[in-house]
């Protein structure tokens, strides 16, 4: 059996009616029904940072609840097999990477180790991203409907990298993407769009006391009463951790006294997230304005919330991006969010409705200052952006999304 991840969090559906609203968990209800007994496993390559480790654990906990079995699982990698597949990763978004037939090897011999683990027998299995993708491919006798569910940007990929593994995709009887633009040619027959959502009931974006806020905010050395600009996101290259610097550092010239706050987690299949925190601390140069956090310094969830509801601007500087939770966390909790005019943060945020959307360091910088200088828009656009998660991008809706999808499978 591949890893099991234990899921411990217990959710009635009845706790989202004051914030997704009465008519979107009745929604729920009925379209779980068909589903009822029916059994879900998921596999991924890890359970801790990154989008699906945020996902799936309200999911399962609101699919459990609407009387679906599901399961959580993981396939074991090597350094070597999570070094390939961060190439991939980057690759698939579009970097030119290195690319041989050994590498192909490593990812292969690994997935099918893992296959031969794989206890199946459920009536749904989803598999998270390239690092499982092949898993299908190697077991001879398959039960149930299978999906394939890609969280990340394929509209421009290494074209080499991608004709590997599409391959794989011909064995799902459908898929999951966030957004049309990333539907690629063996993909496009069994595509559904379903973009990724937040749970506003977890630790990270429930409401908090402004006393806990202050206390968490002193305990890493933050001035409370200093404006507060914060991105959190994984160190690697398409969040843009230096572009994001070098923006603050552009707008602390017109605007003394900001402090910037940098938070991301280090997770165990992403061995180039330690090279890009070591580039975030060299070019934060000692600044004491900079504070760079991780999960090393025991930030947690609670930690995070308390960060975004502090600050005055939030930023998601990405320059490529699946989706981006953490724009959607802090358009939730009524911040003003500042985004790279890529991939899903495109479809959270209305341009000068509910947060703007940048193309460069330089205009970052501008709209930082702008906000800064401007408390009735930044209050305004926090507004603004709340009421859009609310109608689009909270849990209740995307788990809504998924069972229907599956529903029509097991009709099918």
């Amino acid at each position: 059996m591949l890893i099991s991840v234990p899921v411990q969090e217990t959710r009635s559906l009845d706790d989202y009616i004051s914030s997704a609203g009465e008519d979107a968990v009745e929604r729920l209800r009925k379209a779980a029904r068909p589903l009822r007994g029916a059994r879900v496993v998921h596999i991924s390559s890890t359970a801790f940072g990154g989008g699906v480790a945020e996902l799936l654990p309200t999911q399962i906990a609101i699919l459990r609840d609407l009387g679906i079995e599901v399961d959580w699982q993981l396939i074991e990698g090597s350094d070597d097999f999570f070094a390939v597949t961060k190439l991939v990763h980057n690759a698939l978004q579009g970097a030119e990477v290195p690319w041989e037939g050994a590498m192909e090897k490593t990812y292969l011999e690994r997935v099918e180790a893992n296959a031969k683990r794989f206890d199946d027998g459920s009536d749904f299995v989803i598999v998270h991203d390239p690092q499982p993708l092949a898993i299908a491919s190697f077991l001879d006798q398959r039960s149930g409907r299978w999906v394939w569910r890609c969280h990340i940007d394929l509209s421009k990929p290494m074209e080499n990298v991608w004709a590997f593994f599409s391959t794989f995709v011909d064995g799902y009887d459908a898929t999951i993407f966030t957004l049309e633009d990333y539907v690629r040619d063996r993909a496009v027959s069994n595509a559904h769009l379903i973009p990724p959502s937040i749970d506003p009931l977890s630790p990270k974006n429930h409401d908090l006391e402004d006393e806990v806020i202050e206390e968490v905010l002193t305990s890493y050395e933050i001035d409370p009463a200093r404006p507060i600009v914060t991105q959190v996101s994984r160190f690697d290259p398409w969040k843009d951790p230096l572009g994001v610097m070098d923006a603050f550092r552009i707008a602390r010239e017109q605007a003394p006294g900001i402090q910037l706050v940098m938070v991301g987690s280090m997770a165990h299949d992403d061995p180039e997230g330690w090279h890009y925190l070591e580039l975030a601390e060299e070019h934060r140069a000692g600044d004491p304005d900079i504070h760079i956090l991780t999960n090393l310094q025991e930030v947690g969830a609670l930690a995070v919330n308390a960060f975004q509801r502090a600050s005055t601007v939030v930023m998601q500087k990405s320059i490529r991006e699946g989706f981006g939770l953490t724009c959607t966390e802090g358009m939730w909790k009524e911040r003003p969010v500042i985004a790279g005019r890529v991939g899903g943060l495109r479809l959270q945020i209305e341009d000068g409705e509910s947060g703007f959307l940048v193309d460069t360091v330089e205009e970052a910088a501008d709209r930082l200052v702008e906000l800064l200088r401007d408390r009735e828009a930044r209050e305004g656009m926090g507004k603004a952006a709340r009421e859009r998660v609310r109608q689009r991008f909270l849990s209740t809706r995307e788990v809504e999304d998924h069972v229907r999808l599956l529903a029509s499978l097991g009709s099918g």
